[in-house]
């Protein structure tokens, strides 16, 4: 998301995600057609609902990153969270029919026809979505933008299942055993549907304002504990895409100046930055001149 080489970034992301999964449905639909694979067509209809996911994705992509406005005071950062879970959902679909599609194949006797050609597809399709999730991969460690976190899990079951199906077709092809066809084709549907659970359960957290992993969360409490203050209390953090919300409460003693309280709040918010660079860090620190439990007995006595 703010990547400076366009290559890298969320939007070019999707665009690339795109026009490779509508190629590879295309020449896995005419194949799957012509062989009567239920595996085949089953990663068909799993790479044509790619192509709809990207799509959308990239309007979720090129509407999240506009800037905050009147309306909408934080930006529409979770747009990212609301696209993904949406992906989880369609994928969770998509792994119901080929489930259903597998069971009606497995029922009845179907054979595999041109079978050279489904073998040859299947090479084409596993070679070039290895590439894609490489590239992905790349990217989400750049930008940690959550549709493409989506899109690299979702293209990873897709590498899963394109190799599972390329070794049923090579055995099926040995054996002569069609009904593996089938069998292969309910095992990728259940682990589909198993990594959509995964998927909008992660996004539907980040809706509901998760806090960050512990880890950082973490460190940032070492950067507190460390620094010249004489306490810090009602510390709360939340992830939108790749931007870090920090709250907290920062007690100076009382006889210290507003401009060198500033000053040290300055310095501690850079200190949480130099965390980790690539993400966008967003602190809001409020100054206390005591702790709000000594401030209560304060006004007591007054």
């Amino acid at each position: 998301m703010f990547c400076k080489d366009p290559i890298y970034t969320p939007k070019y992301a999707t665009l690339i995600a795109t026009f490779t999964a509508l190629c590879l449905a295309v020449g896995k639909l005419i194949v799957g057609i012509m062989s009567g694979s239920v595996a085949v067509l089953a990663s068909a209809i799993d790479s044509l609902l790619d192509v709809g996911i990207s799509v959308f994705n990239f309007f979720a992509l090129k509407k999240s990153e506009k800037p905050a406005n009147s309306k909408f005071n934080y930006g529409l950062g979770k747009l990212e969270s609301l696209a993904a879970t949406f992906e989880g959902f369609v994928i969770a679909l998509s792994g119901m029919y080929i489930l259903y599609t597998s069971c009606v194949k497995f029922i009845s006797s179907h054979t595999i026809e041109n079978l050279h050609y489904s073998v040859g597809v299947m090479i084409v399709s596993f070679c070039v979505t290895f590439c894609l999730v490489w590239y992905l991969q790349k990217v989400a460690h750049k930008t940690n933008s959550q549709v493409i976190k989506a899109d690299v899990m979702h293209y990873k079951v897709d590498l899963l299942s394109n190799g599972a199906v390329l070794c049923s077709l090579v055995v099926i092809s040995i054996s002569g055993f069609d009904k593996l066809d089938a069998i292969l084709g309910i095992a990728i549907a259940v682990y589909i549907m198993i990594s959509a659970f995964k998927l909008i359960r992660e996004s539907v957290l980040l809706l509901l304002d998760r806090a960050i992993d512990p880890h950082i969360f973490a460190r940032v409490q070492e950067v507190l504990e460390n620094a010249p203050i004489t306490s810090y209390h009602a510390l709360r953090s939340r992830l939108v895409g790749n931007i870090i919300f920090i709250d907290v409460h920062l007690v100076f003693h009382a006889e210290i100046t507003l401009l060198e309280a500033h000053r040290i709040c300055n310095t501690i918010e850079e200190q949480i930055r130099a965390l980790d660079t690539s993400l966008v860090w967003e602190i809001n620190a409020h100054l206390d001149p005591y702790d709000d439990s000594e401030f209560d007995v304060i006004l007591q006595r007054t």
